[in-house]
C-alpha cells in the first residue's frame, strides 16, 4: 500500500485505498476530537499525536488498523481489548470490521489525561 515517507497525515491516508482512506479518516476525527489539544504529524514514518510527548500513533497495514499504545493492562479497557490481537501497547483493528470508534474515543482521553499527568510529576 504505502512506499514513501509521508509528510503529513493527509499524505499518509492518501496513499491507501479507498476503503483504507475512510477507515483512516473516521479514526483520525475520533483522535482530533478526543485530543483537540494534541498535535497532529508523523513520526517513525506514521499518524502520531503529541501533547507533551508522543501520545498515540496509528497505522495502516495489509488486514488491520495498528493503535499505537493500547492501554492493555489498564482495568478499564482490558475486556475491550481482548477482541482485538496485540502486543502489550497494541491494538489490531481489522479492516473489514466496523472500527470500535467509541473504544478509540476513550483510549485516546485516557492516554492524553495520562501524558498530562506525567507532566505535573515532572515538574
Amino acid at each position: 500500500m504505502k512506499t514513501a515517507t509521508a509528510k503529513n497525515v493527509d499524505e499518509y491516508i492518501s496513499a491507501y485505498p479507498k476503503d483504507v482512506q475512510k477507515l483512516l479518516e473516521e479514526i483520525r476525527v475520533v483522535i482530533k476530537k478526543a485530543a483537540p489539544d494534541a498535535e497532529e504529524t508523523i513520526k517513525y514514518a506514521i499518524p502520531t499525536y503529541v501533547q507533551n510527548g508522543n501520545v498515540l500513533s496509528f497505522a495502516a497495514f495489509k488486514n488491520h488498523i495498528g493503535f499505537y499504545p493500547a492501554p492493555r493492562g489498564v482495568p478499564e479497557f482490558e475486556k475491550a481489548l481482548t477482541k482485538y490481537e496485540g502486543a502489550k501497547a497494541t491494538a489490531r483493528f481489522p479492516i473489514n470490521e466496523p472500527l470500535p470508534l467509541t473504544l478509540i474515543s476513550k483510549m485516546t482521553k485516557f492516554l492524553v489525561k495520562r501524558s498530562l499527568e506525567k507532566k505535573k510529576t515532572k515538574k
